[in-house]
């Protein structure tokens, strides 16, 4: 069964009809005819009926209870973000230049899935790795759901990995270069082409520092004391950080120079933007 309209001159008629087979050939046979569809519209007798029906279909009922938010709520997960995201990642290479680096390497779980989630988890809600791993369960991400933290962990320790000395070439002894540093030179030359080159370029230093605990010995005597960036007994080792941008706001490469005491402030900066020079 089901339902059709009947044109009469200028008015639609709402009818319930039956679809049966007849020697061969299918004939319908009106059961009822409801009213004029305008006027049933207008007073809501339509909506009332199927919803009242509804409460014989378990498919239906499911979709009504929903619209009326009767519904219990057992668990929401996002995927905007995701899917933005995500072709965002491969539209830049991202994906394929990760693929690329890990070629050979034999890890057992997907490591560009693991790079993927904690770029997303600092983009929508930055904190540890620690936190990316509960962060995740409230996201639909493909092939993320089996990642554990301890995977989160060797992803990033690949990505700050040491490379051997043949590819050291334009590091520094303090900072050498590694494997997240091949990664954004093959995303740069995935984008360049034969008029690419740098008209302007934007560089920025700030000075960074650690605090933590120390020892000082007193009458042979080990004695723990916490420092800040003034401390008199353990000073923390400066580092330079830099940032430089290309015009059309693209980062060209970032850099973390740990400086020796005497080369802090100005003398660090000089140290660190010969560096960037140099890279450039």
């Amino acid at each position: 069964m089901f339902f059709r309209t009947k044109k009469s001159g200028p008015r639609s008629y709402l009818q319930v009809v039956e679809n049966h087979w007849r020697d061969g050939r299918p004939q319908q046979t009106v059961l009822a005819t409801l009213g004029r569809l305008d006027e049933l519209q207008a007073s809501g007798q339509v909506d009332s009926l199927l919803a009242s029906g509804a409460r014989f279909a378990q498919k239906l009922l499911v979709l009504s209870e929903h619209q009326q938010q009767r519904l219990p709520v057992i668990h929401t997960r996002h995927w905007g973000a995701p899917l933005i995201f995500e072709k965002l990642w491969r539209e830049t290479g991202c994906q394929a230049v990760i693929k690329d680096v890990l070629r050979g390497r034999q890890f057992e779980f997907a490591v560009e899935r693991a790079v993927f989630l904690t770029v997303l988890h600092r983009l929508l809600s930055p904190g540890s790795d620690r936190a990316a791993e509960r962060w995740k369960v409230d996201y639909v991400l493909d092939e993320i759901d089996d990642l554990e933290l301890h995977q989160l962990y060797r992803a990033m320790g690949w990505l700050g990995e040491q490379l051997p000395a043949a590819q050291q070439q334009g590091s520094s002894k303090l900072v050498p270069r590694c494997t997240k540093d091949v990664i954004e030179e093959q995303l740069f030359a995935r984008r360049r082409d034969l008029f690419t080159e740098v008209e302007v370029v934007f560089f920025d230093t700030t000075s960074l520092y650690f605090e933590g605990r120390c020892e000082r010995r007193h009458r042979g005597v080990a004695e723990p004391q916490e420092y800040s960036h003034a401390g008199s007994y353990c000073q923390p080792a400066p580092v330079e950080s830099s940032l430089c941008l290309r015009s059309n706001g693209r980062t060209w490469l970032r850099r973390l120079q740990a400086c020796a005491r005497r080369r802090h402030g100005d003398d660090g900066r000089r140290q660190t933007t010969r560096g960037a020079r140099d890279l450039v």
